[in-house]
């Protein structure tokens, strides 16, 4: 017989009294103590746990939303206890200071330089640490608790997904770390769940830092336990399945193998295939040409995939030697008199070479934004011929609990308008498109008007990306601005690829016709793109006053005047 007593005092230690029927009690009564409740998970890092754990709880926690409270309660104890092997590696001040900030569940990263202050990353913007510099001693005590640093500089801590990177001085020393928090959310791939239960080989496309692992780890926790398939996962530096021999329950059933250097990844791609059956292989990170390569292969056995490449728009790809072959490859083909006169094109032309690695691609926006190009072969020749792309956007509506929205865009560049069309056809012979990096040209219809008065500026995109434009913007803070407009007679300005709209000469005059700036930059990169848009910006708020005198220019004074 089990029985319990309490005292009213909070201190008193519970007891249990066990008492056998077949002898007396009064001898046989055994204090048993009932097994505390865990302590806290930060209680080692600092002098005061109970003030930590009461402002944990309070907080809102940012994962999948659960309807049970207990599996919600064992996610966010998960979490505090990986975050708290991570923020053990800090000095005392240092953890303190980052136990205190308001956004400790959204910390990004750690920075450690020697010489510096210390610098916690979150979403809002960088957090000192400490007022003191960092030293050799606290390099050389964090280093001291994580794994080997491998040959590209990083390490981990076993069975977490965070990742240690180090900055060595020319001797090899480390004189800094970036200590990048690692998170398993689960339903990060939810909107990707159509495509991967189709069973599309998927190409997952995005700037560092937007959340490529975080999903391609939760797409094969999918396979692997909701759809019961056999993933393997090609692991470049343990940053899906988490440092150490053992993975981390993150991936779910799939299985894992470590690559030992990272030049010898497409071997391991290869082995994988060849020696234990998978039915998807998952692969982060794909950056040279021999990994591609390994992929096309791959795909041919017909083997699903599921990989990642920096970039911000599949086009970074298209103009990647050494990736391109994950889209089909790219080719300069010459075409007779006859078929270009057909087409309304030069004889030569840049052509998809063969069938692309992937099915779909998808442009990571933002970690609730998604461009989903369902037909990556079809975007691939809308990239090449010029033409806009169609893609499907795919949003969560955190306000409306969580709720997934979709878009398909299809944009028809050249409308019929008042009667005329403007079509992809003659070719264009200025010297000026064809010496400058980015000129404009306007009539004195445009008004003094600014980009910060609330009114929608409409640009008109011809061969360029609208992704690489939105991240223009984004860097000169005018995105909300600005509307994009697939219809030239709407727009207020056009902003064009010198090498595309040198062979349209009919565009250019539907511009002029209609009183719209003409500006042309020589390469889709973003320094060069923002460079125009600027350029563009001040322009316009000037209301163009400077172009009646620049008109009169010579072409070079006109390059000479906007570099």
């Amino acid at each position: 017989m089990l029985c319990s007593s309490s005292s009213s005092s909070s201190s008193s230690p519970l007891i249990q009294f066990r008492l056998s029927p077949h002898r007396n009690p009064q001898f046989q009564i055994q204090l048993l103590p009932i097994k505390s409740q865990p302590k806290p998970i930060f209680q080692p890092l600092y002098s005061r746990p109970n003030k930590y754990v009461n402002r944990i709880s309070q907080r809102s926690f940012l994962g999948p939303s659960c309807s049970n409270s207990s599996s919600l309660h064992s996610v966010n104890e998960e979490i505090d206890v990986e975050l708290g092997r991570l923020l053990a590696l800090l000095p005392e001040e240092m953890r303190r200071r980052i136990n205190e900030h308001p956004e400790l569940r959204q910390l990004t990263e750690v920075v450690m330089d020697l010489g510096r202050k210390p610098l916690a990353r979150f979403p809002s913007g960088d957090f000192v640490l400490s007022d003191h510099p960092i030293s050799l001693e606290d390099i050389a005590y964090a280093t001291s608790l994580v794994g080997d640093f491998a040959v590209d500089n990083r390490a981990g801590i076993s069975r977490t997904l965070h990742r240690i990177s180090a900055i060595r001085n020319r001797k090899g020393s480390i004189i800094g770390l970036t200590c990048r928090v690692g998170r398993a959310v689960s339903g990060s791939a939810n909107l990707l769940r159509d495509l991967v239960e189709e069973g599309a080989s998927l190409l997952l496309i995005g700037p560092p830092g937007v959340g490529k692992t975080t999903i391609i780890r939760d797409i094969a926790r999918m396979l692997a336990n909701d759809y019961s398939k056999r993933v393997m996962i090609v692991d470049t530096s343990n940053e899906i399945g988490g440092d150490g021999d053992i993975p981390h329950s993150g991936i779910g059933n799939a299985r894992r193998m470590q690559v030992p250097n990272s030049d010898k990844q497409h071997k391991v791609l290869i082995e994988a295939v060849e020696n234990h059956m998978p039915q998807v292989i998952v692969i982060d990170e794909i950056g040279t040409k021999l990994e591609a390569v390994a992929a096309s292969t791959i795909a041919q056995r017909g083997i699903q995939l599921v990989a990642t490449a920096h970039g911000v728009t599949i086009e970074n790809l298209v103009m990647n030697p050494s990736l391109e072959m994950l889209v089909g490859g790219v080719q300069s083909v010459t075409l007779g008199d006859e078929e270009a006169s057909r087409r309304g094109v030069q004889k030569t032309i840049l052509e998809r070479k063969g069938p692309s690695t992937f099915d779909c691609g998808v442009e990571i926006i933002s970690k609730n934004e998604l461009r989903v190009h369902r037909s990556l072969e079809a975007t691939v020749d809308a990239v090449l011929s010029g033409r806009f792309p169609k893609f499907q956007v795919c949003k969560i509506n955190k306000e409306e609990d969580e709720t997934v929205q979709r878009e398909s865009f299809n944009h028809d560049l050249f409308k019929k308008s008042n009667g005329s069309v403007v079509e992809d056809t003659l070719h264009m012979s200025d010297e000026r498109l064809a010496q400058n990096e980015y000129t404009s040209e306007t009539s004195e219809s445009m008004g003094d008007e600014s980009f910060e008065d609330g009114a929608s500026f409409r640009m008109f995109l011809y061969g360029i990306a609208e992704t690489s434009v939105i991240q223009g913007f984004k860097q000169l803070n005018i995105d909300d601005a600005v509307e994009f407009t697939d219809n030239i007679s709407e727009a207020d300005a056009l902003l064009a690829l010198h090498s595309k709209l040198k062979k349209n000469a009919r565009i250019q005059a539907a511009a002029r016709s209609r009183g719209i700036p003409i500006y042309v930059t020589k390469t889709s990169s973003l320094p060069q793109l923002t460079k125009a848009i600027n350029a563009l910006r001040i322009d316009y708020e000037d209301g163009f006053e400077n172009f009646e005198a620049e008109a009169k220019m010579s072409v070079s004074e006109k390059i000479d005047a906007l570099e």
